[in-house]
């Protein structure tokens, strides 16, 4: 059974996220088949009709010609070779074989080409789909969702998928096909012999549904012990730091290497059952073809002289093409085990409905000047845990409000709250009199601005990142916003300027210049309302001197709400507000609650404690 390594157990070992062990396989047990996952799936191609159709027909076409091939070699065998014709007869039958063969094979590439087009092509609106559909999830989903899981959604589980669509069916039909084309030729020379081969299909079934059961809870439990994998493995690499901080490297190595190893079993489980399987399906076939080959010899030696061994041979030769299909045919049905496994878990993905969105009836919010005013907000990120109660304020339009208070008092919940990352179940929350539920949050979004502590930069340069802020900017604008920051000559002295590629999340940069870049991106925006989280945390102090004179310039004419724990920062601002434990406990300007002698006197006495080392 397999475990997430992220949290020490009350033992020091850590364990996993939830400190309980899962078994995929139990899991993969309690979910029944659905074959209607697999409608759902082949309803993707129906964009793609023209193509899907012509596949079909390759599919109708192959069905046909593979027993043509068989039965043409048996008449030639039956035919001049048997009744010593002219070598000339068997010529002909040779190159007409010849020609059939070609023929096939053509069609066979064919077939092969618009599946793996058609594929690709459901695969490639599939992945779009999901990455729209993750796009439009709250905050609250990502929080409990782990990024290696998503990541498996979008690879393994739409791999599967491709080769469900590509593959599976169209093989199958093939496979069928041949069955039944074969079956009507072979009813054609003797149905006696035909209804032998039919009194085989109960065998064949009851085998096939023993070892489908077992392969559908096989297939199920890799795919979920795969997930499982991806997602340990995005986590261990985001929190490198972590791990080699609190020398966690063995730890963490043994616990992936107990995934690893529980996948690895899964994989062995299933690949002994479809190691069985199989081989029994040949056995099968092969038994079958004795048995033919004693009931056909028997009527042509004794029972029914006027069936001719070269009869014989060509009958041969059909039940062979009718009995080759049903190992592939095995090897198809695993195949579509795992892409029903891959498509249950992409469409649950795609059925999950966020939590809110916007309303139906929600509309555009006009050009805003900056009022926000919460009305006895509740809120928590667990119902039953509130984190902000009955906060009410309010912020004239252009006002710079600082919000103080320790860590966990609500100051990051106030503005993911404006921002309308969540909504707030109980109280209104309003930006110009516009409760934020009755309007799109694009439209809001278009109007704010947001830097934070930690800010995520793209892989790309300095300047596509900045240009994150307002996509169709110039390089001019992108250049006019660094020059009004005051970090032009920041950017400049980079490697390449701001052609300089940032790495994955910022990593070729220092903290303060992501901290710039992210700045720039706010100032290019242009924002109505800005927010500042934490800000100027991982600037330096001369740094800071800098960014103050610019951060003058750009909350000026401005709604800003500032978090922050240095002096300089908030000790200009129009309004504080002091929260303690989700309550705002002072309200005033700095002057006024330093006079005033509470908990923002203290804190600021804290503040210059912390900094007088500086």
């Amino acid at each position: 059974m397999s475990t997430v390594p992220l949290t020490a157990d009350p033992g020091g070992r850590g364990v996993s996220l939830t400190n309980i062990r899962r078994d995929p396989e139990r899991e993969a047990r309690e979910r029944p088949l659905d074959f209607g996952l697999i409608r759902r799936l082949y309803s993707y191609t129906k964009p793609y009709a023209r193509r899907r159709n012509w596949v079909l027909f390759t599919v109708l076409v192959r069905s046909i010609q593979l027993p043509l091939v068989a039965w043409t070699i048996g008449s030639v065998i039956n035919g001049p070779i048997a009744g010593h014709a002219p070598f000339s007869s068997v010529l002909l039958g040779a190159g007409g074989l010849l020609v059939l063969s070609m023929w096939t094979n053509l069609n066979f590439h064919f077939r092969q080409r618009f599946a793996l087009e058609l594929g690709e092509a459901v695969v490639h609106d599939l992945q779009q789909e999901i990455f729209g559909h993750i796009q439009k999830m709250p905050m609250e989903w990502y929080n409990r969702t782990k990024i290696g899981r998503i990541i498996s959604r979008v690879t393994s589980d739409c791999e599967a998928m491709r080769v469900g669509v590509q593959d599976v069916l169209f093989v199958t039909l093939v496979g069928a096909g041949q069955m039944i084309v074969s079956a009507i030729f072979m009813l054609y020379y003797d149905w006696v012999m035909f209804l032998f081969v039919l009194a085989m299909t109960p065998a064949m079934w009851a085998l096939n549904r023993y070892f489908r059961k077992r392969l559908s809870r096989a297939y199920r439990a890799i795919q979920e012990s795969f997930s499982r994998v991806t997602g340990t493995l995005a986590e261990s690499v985001n929190g490198i730091r972590v791990t080699q901080g609190f020398v966690r490297q063995d730890l963490n190595a043994e616990l992936f290497g107990d995934l690893i190893r529980d996948h690895a079993r899964y994989n062995m489980r299933a690949t002994r059952t479809a190691g069985v399987f199989m081989p029994l399906l040949e056995t099968n076939a092969q038994l079958f073809i004795a048995a033919l080959l004693l009931i056909g010899g028997y009527r042509v030696l004794y029972a029914d002289p006027g069936m001719a061994p070269g009869d014989l041979i060509q009958f041969f030769f059909l039940a062979n093409i009718f009995f080759n299909p049903i190992q592939m045919l095995g090897n198809q049905y695993n195949q579509a085990l795992t892409a029903m496994a891959g498509a249950e878990r992409v469409f649950q993905l795609i059925d999950t409905p966020p939590e809110w969105s916007d309303s139906s009836e929600a509309v555009e919010l006009p050009a805003i000047q900056g009022r926000v005013e919460f009305q006895n907000v509740t809120f928590g990120y667990l119902p039953e845990r509130p984190v902000l109660h009955d906060v009410s304020f309010e912020i004239r339009a252009g006002q710079t409000v600082a919000l103080v208070g320790q860590t966990g008092s609500g100051k990051t919940t106030i503005i993911s709250l404006i921002a309308k990352f969540y909504q707030a179940p109980q109280g209104t929350v309003c930006i110009d009199g516009y409760n934020l539920c009755d309007v799109t949050g694009d439209s809001l979004h278009h109007q704010m601005g947001i830097v934070l502590q930690h800010n995520f930069l793209f892989t790309g340069t300095v300047k596509e990142n900045i240009r994150v802020g307002k996509p169709g900017a110039s390089d001019a604008e992108v250049i006019d916003a660094a020059r009004r920051l005051d970090c032009l000559d920041v950017f400049e002295s980079l490697v390449d300027g701001f052609d300089t590629v940032v790495g994955e999340r910022g990593a070729k940069l220092s903290l303060g210049q992501r901290q710039l870049v992210c700045f720039a991106r706010a100032m290019l925006a242009d924002p109505r309302i800005l927010i500042l989280d934490e800000a100027t945390s991982a600037i330096d102090t001369l740094t800071e001197v800098r960014i103050q004179r610019a951060l003058a310039k750009l909350l000026t004419g401005r709604t800003s709400f500032v978090v922050a724990h240095r002096l300089s920062t908030i000790r200009h601002a129009d309004v504080v507000l002091v929260l303690s434990q989700g309550r705002i406990v002072e309200r005033g300007t700095h002057d006024e609650l330093v006079a005033h002698g509470g908990q923002y006197a203290e804190l600021c006495r804290s503040f210059v404690e912390n900094t007088s080392g500086e």
